[in-house]
């Protein structure tokens, strides 16, 4: 029974939803609360308990690898200026328990890509994948990825998780068609992966938020599966041939609120719900609404 050990953070993408503020610096690095969106993606994946996080960055941006490391120069600045509050959280960004490794992937050629990227540091080993534009409310750490990660250590079944959409938003999303919709243990037997489709030919509302375990399995489809029309390597065509061959995949419903940051009105929702987890802020902010 294989433990799992990596995650892989996809974040080399080009922020297209973003620009012009990604022109020159990740959307993961965008601040989300005062923190820069990657800081929650990393915890969380920590939380989970993984202790290896692959980075698959691009080199024309300011990486989010950087974020990790220490800062002599400023923790000897806070030292000076006796500010022990910022000099211990500078401090804990950079002693994570996790080794944070990082690969670049050379042009963005999509999720599939990106995966196989870290394929020679995953070698024979499960690992999971986290999308970091989908933010997932802190107070939920120990749910979604963490039970994911049980789940599989425990069953070797490979597994992603769901969230709820609108009907009318299912062109927005990866939609899952499953066995099943009752299950004890929240788990959903699944079928088929469809990329975005027309909320008439949906076969559900459920859709993927951006959580994946996976067997090594996997791999061996993703090496197989020829570039789009746009020369991406897609995830969802290797899912579906994963399927195919009557591999087992299973669906986690979500726990707590998700955001999607890669676009400006989800990135701004999640800025007013991380913000609001401070009462002070909260009250002033609605204030100014008011």
């Amino acid at each position: 029974m294989k433990k799992l050990k990596k995650v892989i953070i996809p974040a080399a993408g080009l922020g297209t939803r973003m620009l012009p503020a990604t022109k020159v610096i990740q959307k993961e690095m965008l601040p989300l609360a005062g923190k820069p969106i990657i800081h929650y993606i990393v915890n969380e994946a920590i939380k989970a308990g993984f202790t290896e996080i692959i980075l698959v960055t691009n080199e024309n941006k300011i990486s989010s690898e950087s974020y990790f490391e220490t800062s002599f120069e400023l923790e000897t600045a806070l030292s000076k200026i006796s500010n022990k509050t910022l000099l211990k959280e500078m401090r804990e960004i950079s002693n994570l328990k996790a080794k944070i490794i990082n690969v670049k992937q050379n042009k963005p050629k999509g999720l599939g890509h990106a995966i196989l990227t870290a394929e020679s540091l995953i070698l024979d080993e499960p690992f999971a994948v986290i999308l970091p534009d989908m933010i997932i409310d802190s107070n939920y750490n120990l749910k979604n990825l963490a039970l994911m990660k049980k789940n599989f250590e425990k069953t070797q079944v490979s597994s992603i998780l769901l969230g709820k959409c609108k009907k009318s938003e299912t062109q927005n999303y990866g939609i899952v068609k499953v066995k099943n919709k009752n299950s004890k243990n929240n788990f959903l037997e699944i079928n088929d992966v469809i990329e975005k489709p027309n909320p008439k030919k949906a076969p559900s509302n459920l859709f993927v938020a951006g959580r994946y375990v996976f067997s090594n399995e996997i791999l061996r489809y993703l090496n197989k599966e020829k570039p789009d029309l746009s020369g991406e390597i897609q995830l969802t065509g290797a899912l579906y041939n994963f399927l195919k061959d009557s591999k087992t995949l299973k669906g986690l419903l979500l726990e707590g609120d998700i955001h999607d940051c890669g676009n400006k009105l989800g990135y701004l929702i999640a800025n007013l719900a991380f913000s609001f987890k401070d009462k002070k802020i909260k009250r002033e902010v609605l204030k100014f609404i008011k």
